[in-house]
């Protein structure tokens, strides 16, 4: 059975087309992906994304706990900060790529990949055994609302929210609009915006507000489509094209988000820091084509006439006004910016030219 977010009947009001994701029954467009696009970018867009995952880690060893499960020092992690990071397995390979909020002593919420919810929950299950912590999954409790662009800050500020001390990565509780609520200054677009987390009977009267008090700015509801070529702009991950369980940190090149000085061990630790010492096999590297061919998820990569990888993810990029992609091939150092590799489409080669990521400049920190 196709599951439904609690916003799904204002979806069809709005005459969107309505395509099977992950389980969930979403929304990828409502006018077109391009048109969302750019107004995210250069407006404000709005986006229901109720089917990802809210767990809630909370005991005596919830910090003990996570601190085994993902590569972050979660020990370090302030009061109401977010952290990126990924739960691995012991052979560094990614079951999730996740975002931790800290609500409070050994009390945490994890925000998951709405295609991995059941596989995180049991690999976190079995790993706390010994720990005194408890694993509470309220993902079908709440509603999770997005609101991405240069605009999403007049918006908050419209809707009664003082956002004035709150900066990328935070996460507060709030009361707007009479309604308490969790909100952080997160995204998954490159740009500035807020992610608003309430209990499921209040998030039609809070999308309706939204979009009532968002028409000065531009506001308008945005799909999965642009969703995807927005975060593919920013040079954002996406589990399952350019993350998975075969595929470590390091690899998918983010070993920025991987500490070198944690003293607790995790799973996957001893690969992950043998790899960040020594090198890995393969790498992540973005593209840009050299024609006007767009690439898609598993087509292959040449080199020098050899096939050195595939495609993760690929596609139009508006902003960029090109057509971009991620693949992973072999780690050699011929293949390094500026160098031109070839993609294969419909059973020809086309050039491309290896690019630093993200393809457009992000506007997310604050």
């Amino acid at each position: 059975m196709v599951k439904q977010t609690y916003l799904h009947d204002k979806h069809v009001a709005l005459g969107a087309k309505m395509v099977d994701f992950a389980g969930w029954h979403m929304p990828v467009q409502y006018s077109s992906i391009i048109e969302e696009h750019k107004t995210v970018r250069e407006k404000l867009g709005v986006f229901d994304v109720s089917h990802m995952g809210e767990v809630f880690i909370s005991g005596n060893d919830a910090t003990a706990f996570l601190n085994k499960v993902v590569p972050q020092c979660i020990d370090k992690l302030p009061y109401e900060k977010a952290v990126y990071c990924q739960l691995t397995k012991e052979n560094g390979g990614l079951v999730d790529d996740l975002i931790i909020y800290k609500l409070g002593i050994e009390n945490y919420l994890i925000i998951c990949n709405a295609s991995r919810i059941d596989e995180d929950i049991n690999w976190l299950s079995l790993n706390a055994r010994g720990f005194d912590v408890e694993i509470d999954n309220q993902s079908h409790n709440y509603s999770l609302i997005a609101v991405q662009g240069p605009k999403a800050i007049n918006l908050m500020q419209k809707m009664g929210y003082n956002i004035e001390d709150q900066k990328s990565f935070t996460i507060k509780s709030a009361d707007i609009e009479g309604i308490k609520l969790l909100v952080s200054r997160t995204g998954y677009t490159g740009e500035d915006g807020f992610e608003i987390l309430a209990e499921n009977e209040l998030s039609e009267f809070l999308w309706d507000k939204m979009l009532e008090k968002g028409q000065e700015f531009g506001i308008k509801p945005i799909g999965l489509g642009a969703r995807d070529t927005l975060r593919l702009e920013a040079g954002l991950h996406l589990y399952g094209n350019d993350l998975n369980e075969n595929t470590t940190p390091i690899e998918a090149g983010l070993s920025w988000s991987v500490p070198k000085d944690k003293v607790q061990d995790y799973n996957g630790k001893e690969v992950i820091m043998n790899q960040i010492q020594n090198g890995t096999d393969k790498k992540l590297i973005g593209f840009e084509m050299l024609d006007r061919n767009i690439p898609r998820h598993e087509y292959e990569v040449y080199f020098n006439g050899e096939k050195v990888g595939e495609v993760t993810s690929g596609g139009v990029a508006p902003t960029a006004e090109k057509n971009i992609g991620m693949a992973y091939v072999k780690n050699i150092p011929d293949i390094c910016t500026d160098t031109t590799i070839q993609i294969m489409i419909r059973e020809k080669l086309h050039d491309a030219k290896v690019v630093k990521r993200p393809f457009v400049q992000k506007r997310n920190k604050v």
